[in-house]
């Protein structure tokens, strides 16, 4: 595992500025919106790399066994969903 990067940070003036000004604004420290963004920029980077892997998977399986449901057959399903009812998912077929 690598070692965590150092907690300093240089900014362009413009960007430097605008972020103070944000700070002031909600009264908040510069440290606590940069804090803030970081953790908001690695949650959902995650959530993309967790998307990519599954949507990779997927594609393997599906490339191995033929089996889907189609976009109506979800679309249906997600309608259902919504209304309210509790209802299983469609049974993927070749």
């Amino acid at each position: 595992m690598s070692t965590p990067p150092a907690a300093s940070l240089t900014l362009d003036k413009e960007t430097e500025a605008r972020l103070l000004h944000l700070a002031e604004a909600r009264r908040q420290s510069a440290d606590a919106l940069v804090r803030e963004a970081i953790e908001q920029y690695v949650d959902r980077e995650e959530r993309r790399h967790r998307l990519r892997l599954d949507a990779l998977a997927a594609w393997t399986e599906y490339r191995a066994t033929g089996q889907h449901v189609t976009a109506d057959e979800a679309d249906l399903w997600l309608a259902r969903l919504e209304a309210g009812e509790d209802t299983e998912p469609p049974l993927p077929h070749s």
